[in-house]
């Protein structure tokens, strides 16, 4: 099962080539925010986002990365494996 997870932007590596760092529960990796940058405001760090195979798909709130991690956290394993392969570096 694919989920897509919130995490919080702590890098901007490079805005010309659309990646980030992004922060999972304590868990780092570099992640692609092409599909964001264009949003309301753009992307900073502090701002969170719901990623889906190394992709930031959509900006969320803090309120909202809570409550879906909380959610996904409950699932038990399900959140294990996601934490697992977000772990886990992709190429961009």
């Amino acid at each position: 099962m694919c989920l897509g997870i919130p995490g919080k932007v702590v890098e901007i590596v490079s805005l010309e080539e659309h990646r980030a760092v992004a922060d999972v529960d304590g868990v780092r990796r570099e992640v692609n925010i092409g599909l964001v940058m264009g949003d309301e405001g753009g992307i900073s760090v502090g701002d969170y986002v719901l990623i889906h195979v190394g992709f930031a798909m959509a900006k969320i709130d803090e309120e909202q990365a809570a409550d879906t991690l909380a959610a996904i956290k409950e699932l038990g394993s399900v959140f294990d494996d996601e934490i697992e392969n977000f772990a886990e570096p992709t190429p961009l």
